[in-house]
């Protein structure tokens, strides 16, 4: 890492790679890359990097929060509402 100027600049080793695909399909992805404003060689690394990140592990919180959410009034007694639902002895 070399640090200039109160700025870091992180500088990774670059290795090159070579690929055998289909003629048609390097023609599409060249015109993809041009479209995107990138070279073929960043579309190729910002794939590898998806699919290599690991899986963020859903918190307890990310799954209540993915929970459907009960209509109840904000006032009802909840105590009251679970001794009257059939499936609690009400």
């Amino acid at each position: 890492m070399r640090i200039n100027y109160n700025y870091a600049y992180i500088y990774f080793m670059k290795t090159r790679l070579n690929l055998t695909i289909e003629d048609s399909l390097l023609k599409n992805a060249k015109r993809y890359a041009e479209k995107q404003h990138a070279s073929v060689s960043q579309l190729v690394e910002s794939y590898f990097k998806s699919i290599t990140k690991p899986v963020k592990r859903k918190t307890i919180i990310d799954l209540v929060e993915e929970l459907e959410k009960p209509n109840i009034d904000p006032k009802a007694d909840l105590k009251e509402l679970y001794y009257q639902d059939p499936k609690h002895g009400g």
